[in-house]
């Protein structure tokens, strides 16, 4: 979602947990630490309470998400699902799922990551790609240190989702390297000019210093699997480090998809591309592979209400894309299919040892 929309953002599965009627919901601050900025993240996790519920999230374009604000969390350890939203987004990008997981027994944690999120977008001289996946091993840190947050989390049962740029970030943990050299060299043949200018946005190639620490080894030991969804950058991932990477892996592409050297708004609108070039490079043994039938790239996002793109259009011409699916299409249907295919994965993947 773009800075534009801001006056609007403003306003049994194969799981062994049983189902919440609703998740407790609770926001947290990080603190700064050494280079890295204050975080803010958003808990979702199971609850006992038998509180009122509140609508969380409702605005005039977006439908709301039930939680019981503050509740106490269960006692039992539960697996944690750390979510990364895409370029320009938040927390809310990804509250639908996180309701899902979170009445499966999850404990599911959303941080805004600074510099790239609705409320904070940096210029590209300044913008420090490299800390995303920093910001989610903080995250887990947080988590597995201070139980009274969201429960006691089991620390062999961790895994992290991430849509766009948020998919680009959690493949990095799972052990996938960046190669901005490859990429500023090659960007107009290999990935056309919205890309390009989109690299540039995200400081991608600006010095030395940023190229070196964007090909670092950002990965985080702890994530047991991961989920992308419509990734953005991934074929700026070099084949030989997704060869290599040991995490089973979901990956879940627009099977609609929007060419966004057509849509003009679609900046970072993930081309099918990235997915498939996962999939091809990606260990086959560890990894399943599908294009979400109807979803355009930004059907993984919140449910819109009827007449939200209109709405939208009119407060800011152009970004109605944000609630625009392929033509007949129900987000909401593509919501429980993209739900199924995850809680199916993660219950796979995550079983209790």
């Amino acid at each position: 979602m773009l800075t534009r929309l801001i006056a609007l953002t403003l306003l049994a599965s194969l799981s062994t947990y049983p189902a919440f009627a609703a998740s407790g919901f609770r926001q947290a601050a990080i603190a700064a630490k050494d280079e890295s900025p204050p975080l803010s993240i958003s808990l979702w996790y199971p609850t006992a309470s038998t509180a009122k519920p509140i609508s969380l999230g409702e605005t005039p374009a977006f439908v709301g998400l039930t939680v019981i604000r503050d509740a106490q969390p269960t006692s039992a350890p539960h697996p944690l699902i750390v979510l990364s939203h895409g370029y320009g987004g938040s927390w809310r990008n990804l509250a639908w799922l996180a309701g899902e997981l979170a009445g499966k027994g999850y404990v599911v944690a959303a941080p805004d990551h600074p510099g790239t999120t609705t409320f904070d977008m940096q210029s590209p001289d300044i913008v420090a790609l490299w800390q995303r996946p920093r910001d989610i091993s903080r995250v887990i840190d947080t988590l597995l240190a201070d139980p009274a947050l969201a429960g006691s989390i089991s620390p062999d049962r961790i895994g992290a989702i991430g849509h766009s740029l948020g998919g680009w970030t959690v493949m990095e943990l799972g052990g996938g390297r960046f190669d901005a050299e490859a990429v500023i060299k090659d960007c107009p043949h290999l990935f056309g000019p919205v890309y390009c200018r989109t690299f540039t946005a995200l400081g991608v190639g600006r010095d030395a210093a940023s190229m070196a620490a964007l090909g670092a080894d950002l990965g985080d030991s702890r994530i047991k699997a991961i989920v992308t969804l419509d990734l953005g950058l991934g074929r700026g991932l070099t084949s030989e480090s997704l060869a290599a990477v040991k995490v089973p892996v979901l990956v879940l592409g627009a099977g609609e998809n929007v060419d966004p050297e057509t849509a003009e708004k679609a900046s970072i609108a993930a081309t099918n591309k990235d997915s498939l070039y996962l999939a091809e490079h990606l260990p086959p043994a560890t990894t399943q592979f599908a294009l979400v039938p109807g979803a355009l790239h930004f059907s993984f996002m919140q449910l819109c209400k009827s007449g939200a793109a209109a709405l939208i259009e009119e407060e800011a011409p152009g970004e109605s894309i944000v609630c625009r699916d392929a033509p007949g299409v129900d987000r909401e249907a593509i919501h429980r299919d993209v739900g199924d295919r995850i809680i199916a994965f993660l219950g796979s993947v995550l079983t209790e040892r």
